[in-house]
């Protein structure tokens, strides 16, 4: 059984041990952990936001922005969100065991492709304690023991969360090491999480720049990288104006700590002098601190743009900051996007099919929009229930990670006794 006293190699050790018997668990079973997992997390709210009050007074958290800070913090509201979350997870399919291909082969062998659970699955995140909660329910309904890294910003209420997490495991009578959560240490420890070839089946770090790069200079066992946002908006030259005002506001701040919030806004020059006075007076109204290209600011008016430097291009702020450029074509916006964009969430705002259809197919990211906020770009609203993460790769996942893609396959097959002549 893992406790707060093991080691990284012996905690993963021991969530090796119980994703065999997560593995070929029930679904019945997998759902009741859930059922509980919910239930318990409504009758310790209090418990949890102790904690958290704790994680938010701690001297180690007085350094994060406001945004960082949105992100640590949690209500009664945001609990209540993490239950309904873990009964939309329930109520999904069980990707386990489903029939991907059957068919007999020309030898008389009878050949099923079948989907099974990756096995171990580690996560390293900063900050956001709900993704606690939405991992271990994504790793337990898919069939997969998880092991769990968080910030040490957020150390108590992880703590309070994974252990809500393991009591709901053992009512369901199912190994409670199914769900591990390892000591915040440094690099080190790190390293060694991302080095446990034996144990660990892949790992997916949720973060910045920084935490992508520690990993990438030692990690041995397979990385999907829930990677850095640097989303666009672009106002097409057909654009409803009004349409376009909406969806920059709500894409830029909604929620601006999070990786689908709008980083930068492109805006065709054909309609920029009609577009932008309004749209970044809006957004200055909404605390947002803008900048710009020189075009862009002499179309802007009066609305406070300062000068734009080349790395704001290729910043993610997590901030209600906003980059604003002047392009003079689609073929410009989708240029820009793909050399400054992190291939995660991008939108075009337009009235014609024809522009849509070009840029959904030029940019190259794990979800483009067409009319729509960045916003969208989430587990829950795709339909997953949750997700552990938003990957920017294209193997083995692209986009949200829900069940299915925390789940390989296996060939199952059947003969009479046959043999290879």
């Amino acid at each position: 059984m893992a406790t707060a006293a093991m080691t990284v190699a012996e905690s993963c050790a021991a969530a090796r041990g119980a994703a065999r018997v997560l593995g070929a668990a029930s679904t019945e079973a997998k759902d009741a952990s859930l059922g509980a997992l919910a239930r318990l997390l409504g009758e310790r709210a209090g418990d949890v936001l102790e904690a958290n009050a704790a994680d938010l007074d701690d001297e180690r958290a007085a350094g994060l922005s406001p945004a960082l800070r949105d992100r640590l913090a949690l209500s009664e509201d945001r609990v209540a969100a993490m239950a309904d979350g873990v009964r939309a997870v329930a109520a999904l399919d069980d990707p386990v065991g489903e029939v991907l291909d059957h068919r007999i082969l020309a030898s008389g062998l009878e050949l099923t492709k079948l989907r099974v659970p990756l096995g171990v699955v580690a996560v390293v995140y900063e900050a956001r304690p709900n993704v606690t909660i939405d991992c271990a329910a994504l790793t337990i309904k898919s069939g997969n023991a998880i092991v769990l890294r968080g910030s040490h910003y957020a150390e108590r209420t992880n703590g309070a969360l994974a252990a809500i997490v393991r009591e709901a495991l053992a009512e369901a009578r199912l190994p409670e090491d199914a769900a591990v959560l390892i000591a915040t240490g440094g690099h080190e420890d790190l390293a060694e999480l991302a080095t446990q070839e034996e144990t660990v089946d892949l790992l997916i770090p949720r973060g910045g720049e920084g935490l992508k790069k520690a990993l990438k200079d030692v990690a041995t066992v397979p990385v999907i990288y829930a990677a850095a946002g640097n989303c666009h908006v672009y106002v097409h030259a057909e654009a409803d104006l009004e349409m376009a005002r909406r969806i920059a506001l709500n894409a830029k701040t909604q929620r601006p700590g999070v990786c689908n919030a709008a980083e930068t806004l492109l805006v065709d020059a054909a309609v920029a002098e009609r577009f932008l006075p309004e749209a970044l007076a809006e957004l200055r109204d909404a605390g947002v601190e803008l900048v710009g290209d020189d075009r862009a600011r002499a179309a802007a008016g009066g609305s406070g743009l300062g000068a734009a430097s080349e790395d704001d291009w290729s910043s993610e702020y997590l901030d209600l900051k906003l980059a604003v450029a002047v392009v003079d074509s689609l073929d410009e916006a989708i240029d820009h996007v793909n050399r400054y964009g992190t291939r995660h969430s991008e939108a075009i705002v337009t009235a014609s099919e024809e522009a849509a259809a070009r840029f959904t197919a030029g940019v190259d990211a794990a979800v483009v929009y067409a009319n729509a906020s960045t916003r969208f770009t989430d587990g829950f609203e795709f339909g997953m229930g949750a997700e552990i993460g938003n990957s920017t790769q294209k193997l083995h996942a692209r986009g949200p990670i829900g069940l299915r893609e925390l789940t390989t396959y296996k060939y199952v097959v059947r003969g009479d006794g046959h043999v290879r002549e």
